[in-house]
């Protein structure tokens, strides 16, 4: 991944619906055009947290299989 976020959000260790609630706490105290990064364990995350971006407008740089984990990348764009 070539993006650098500007918040990481390590919730691994952590149930849903844990790092989708720290992901959007993220979210409301970001700035416009901050990338956010969560990292999860739980693999409801890898299909929650896209459809809470896609939802509320923001943008989905990508979801990644990490070594025993997933990252999730979003940009707030309003």
């Amino acid at each position: 991944m070539d993006v650098k976020p500007d918040r990481v959000i390590d919730a691994r260790g952590s149930y849903c619906p844990g790092p989708l609630m720290e992901l959007i706490k993220a979210y409301k105290q970001a700035k416009v055009g901050e990338i956010i990064s969560v990292y999860s364990t739980d693999a409801g995350t890898k299909k929650d947290a896209p459809a809470w971006i896609s939802k509320s407008g923001q943008e989905l740089v990508g979801v990644f299989d990490r070594n025993g984990y997933y990252e999730i990348v979003m940009k707030k764009v309003k």
